[in-house]
């Protein structure tokens, strides 16, 4: 009789989850699961690609037409007031816009002011409608760059660096023209990824934006093209601030062609301190924020300009580029440049000066008056009662002086140039020239048209 015995169950002891020896005795395989590394790659690059495209969006806010509709409407009438002029800088460039605005009859005394780094056109347009009430023709421009100038222009090919945003775009249309797997397959028959190709075609179908940079012997060029196209020499030449050293080549370089000069509060370095925006972070809030902006015009230019008249010299300094050509001109400055060595040259010695020197800014910037009044001492000095930028708040007192000095000097005489005379009105001259009326036909003929070899006023 077989006897069954029952073995005795094991004692089982509960062990804590978690624990150590659980882990030894019960190990038990863990399956990997795909879906959570997926789900979370396809989240941060669908972040990273909103955020790009965001930027390039940001980056590419340059429109001129969305820009100028953003703009107050004191600087849409500054600008509707104005014209503008194309001027060709280099020539392997497309040529250049630049602002003009002007008043005053045409037929009078020419006054051109050039203002400093910073500003524009729109600092001065009080000045210039003065002057032209009192029968002078004011002309402000805005330098390239600056204002409603262009401050940037379009380059074709090249290796420039164009930032991280600007070369992911490029790799984007890259792979929208050739295909995703293009270089794979480039890679895959030839062993070798195609570098050289992919840099040549980025290079040939590259567009950016160069910022306009300006020196002394661009700001030549378009102050004599300038001055051309309007017809406006010779002229009475005003320069504020920086401007000095940005006009001064083309002052030695043109003597014939300036009637006089006025310095006000001219210095070699421009009042705005703008290697400021140089820094990240601060040049962001000085350029987005209308009260930073004004803390730093009021610290270091005028304590007398309004916020609106501030916030306008904001936005034209930020918008289009203007920064980055602003800085770029800065870097082209002559900060060597010896005014008593150019005022005392024999192109610029000739010339009658003026300068007008603030009284109230401080006393360190007085006695750099006194030292230029030193330097050039064939000058008339005089001051006034306003800051570095005065040009708005003390318009009247400005436009005084300045048409007391232009107004001492005889009237200017400009040579008309001859043009062909139409065939028609020739006819008529050969007939009344042979009936033996010559004097009365010419005197109608000059009267009416203006045309023919004379002197005008």
């Amino acid at each position: 009789m077989a006897i069954i015995t029952e073995e005795e169950e094991e004692t089982k002891t509960l062990v804590p989850p978690g624990s150590k020896e659980s882990i030894t005795k019960n190990p038990k395989p863990q399956s990997e699961n795909p879906f959570p590394f997926w789900f979370y790659f396809t989240i941060i690059f669908s972040l990273a690609t909103l955020l790009f495209v965001s930027i390039s969006l940001y980056s590419s806010q340059n429109d001129p037409r969305s820009w100028f509709l953003s703009l107050p409407p004191a600087l849409r009438q500054h600008y509707s007031d104005g014209r503008t002029i194309k001027v060709q800088v280099n020539p392997d460039e497309l040529p250049i816009e630049v602002f003009v605005a002007e008043s005053g009859p045409a037929q009078s005394e020419n006054v051109i002011i050039v203002h400093g780094l910073g500003l524009s056109s729109y600092a001065f347009r009080e000045i210039i409608q003065s002057l032209g009430s009192k029968g002078i023709h004011g002309v402000a421009i805005d330098l390239p760059g600056n204002g409603f100038s262009d401050k940037s222009m379009v380059v074709v090919g090249g290796d420039r660096e164009i930032g991280f945003v600007g070369r992911v775009k490029e790799v984007y249309g890259l792979i929208q023209e050739k295909g995703v797997f293009w270089a794979f397959d480039h890679m895959v028959e030839t062993g070798d990824l195609p570098y050289e190709e992919i840099i040549k075609l980025q290079n040939s179908k590259r567009r950016s934006l160069k910022a306009i940079e300006l020196g002394s012997e661009e700001t030549a060029k378009v102050l004599s093209q300038v001055i051309d196209t309007l017809g406006l020499s010779p002229v009475h030449l005003v320069l504020h601030d920086s401007a000095l050293g940005l006009a001064s080549n083309w002052v030695s370089e043109n003597p014939q062609s300036v009637r006089s000069i006025t310095l006000l509060d001219s210095s070699i370095n421009p009042s705005l301190p703008l290697w400021v925006l140089h820094i990240p972070v601060i040049r962001e809030v000085l350029l987005g924020f209308s009260f930073a902006f004004k803390m730093l015009v009021s610290l270091r230019c005028s304590k007398d300009m309004t916020l609106s008249q501030i916030e306008a010299h904001r936005i034209l300094l930020k918008g289009r580029n203007g920064r980055e050509a602003v800085l770029g001109s800065l870097k082209k400055l002559n900060h060597s440049f010896d005014i008593a060595q150019w005022g005392n040259s024999d192109a610029v010695n000739g010339i009658p000066l003026q300068v007008i020197w603030s009284k109230q800014v401080s006393d360190v910037w007085s006695e750099e008056g006194e030292l230029v009044s030193k330097a050039l001492r064939k000058a008339k000095f005089v001051t006034h009662s306003g800051s570095r930028w005065p040009q708005e708040s003390k318009s009247s007192e400005l436009t005084g002086y300045i048409t007391d000095f232009v107004s001492a000097f005889p009237i200017s005489f400009k040579r008309v140039s001859e043009e062909p005379i139409p065939e028609k009105v020739q006819k008529i001259l050969d007939e009344a020239k042979a009936g033996g009326d010559h004097d009365h036909a010419h005197t109608g003929y000059t009267d009416a048209y203006g045309l023919g070899e004379g002197w005008t006023t």
